[in-house]
């Protein structure tokens, strides 16, 4: 019994090579995230990462430009970014940066209102966005120009997260937000709040890929088995929110106590086929979504570069291999 115990302690620790430092995830949520991205939390949380092998350790900073700045800096392995982020990272000469698998490729956008009829009163209103240039406020302008609203009527106020524009909106700071609808939940029991633009619409007004995580071609060179370890958690961990809610809402209770139960059953619901049970990564959309931000100013005169000079799908692709293909969302 001792020598098969001993046997089974050998084989798990050649499972992975040995790192005597944690593979560090940078995210610029201060808290778990009431959208699908949660999932990478959860997966700390609830032991997928431990039972994929690999140790992980998340570091928080502020809004994507700083996670990519802690990212290039070496403060961490791998990092949630906005797309644009990392394309103006690649415009401006970083050759090794590569997106591995988006957790949560379209995020679950709305835009509300407080004291407004419908989409079409906004012109003249005061309009919260995270920042000039963010990914709000980008895909914001895409969805109201769609919606019949001209976005220079508006007076954008640059107010930072979510949370704090919900609350500068609950305050009369400003008249309407996007958001996610689980900033929404938080404030939906104001009557004067509504939604002006639902997520149904919101992503079929700019379908576009918002969130990449990424490493760095080092990183895939020296700790390619990690980076394959988080994959296959993140998938793992998003195949059974996907086919349990319930599991999801049971986590989540532990992770935001805070929130209602009833409304992490509503999020749960709204969630239904929004989980990247095969690792969120689609090359076509990526060549999409990066022609749609190249006609903003951000990206005048930039030229378009080839997907491989950013994504690369190998450790994706070797996950499924192992684990197979889901047939309940996202195709590979």
């Amino acid at each position: 019994m001792k020598q098969a115990a001993i046997l089974t302690a050998l084989l798990a620790s050649l499972a992975l090579p040995a790192f005597a430092d944690p593979f560090r995830l940078i995210v610029s949520d201060a808290e778990t995230p009431l959208v699908p991205n949660s999932v990478m939390e959860l997966a700390l949380q609830e032991g997928y990462f431990d039972r994929a092998g690999v140790e992980v350790e998340f570091v928080r900073v502020g809004q994507s430009p700083m996670v990519m700045a802690a990212l290039r800096s070496g403060e961490g392995e791998m990092a949630n970014v906005a797309l644009e982020t990392l394309l103006q990272a690649v415009a401006s000469g970083a050759q090794d940066l590569r997106g591995v698998m988006s957790p949560n490729k379209a995020l679950p956008y709305l835009i509300a209102g407080r004291n407004v009829g419908a989409v079409t009163d906004l012109t003249g209103k005061r309009f919260g966005i995270g920042r000039v240039g963010s990914v709000d406020h980008l895909l914001s302008l895409r969805v109201l120009e769609a919606a019949g609203v001209d976005p220079a009527s508006l007076q954008m106020v640059a107010l930072g997260q979510p949370q704090a524009r919900a609350q500068a909106m609950l305050a009369g700071q400003i008249d309407a937000t996007t958001m996610g609808i689980g900033s929404f939940t938080a404030i939906d029991q104001d009557p004067a709040v509504s939604i002006l633009i639902d997520m149904g619409d919101f992503y079929e007004a700019a379908p576009v890929l918002s969130k990449l995580n990424v490493v760095t071609t080092e990183t895939l060179a020296t700790r390619g088995p990690e980076v394959q370890a988080v994959i296959e958690a993140l998938i793992l961990a998003a195949r059974d929110f996907q086919a349990n809610p319930e599991h999801w809402i049971e986590a989540m209770q532990k992770a935001r106590p805070d929130v209602p139960p009833e409304d992490l059953r509503f999020l749960a619901d709204a969630f239904a086929g929004s989980w990247m049970v095969n690792g969120g990564l689609d090359l076509d959309e990526l060549t999409r979504s990066q022609a749609w931000l190249h006609e903003g100013e951000d990206f005048s005169g930039l030229t378009i570069a080839p997907p491989e000079a950013y994504a690369d799908p190998a450790p994706l692709s070797a996950v499924l291999d192992r684990i197979g293909i889901s047939a309940a969302g996202d195709a590979p």
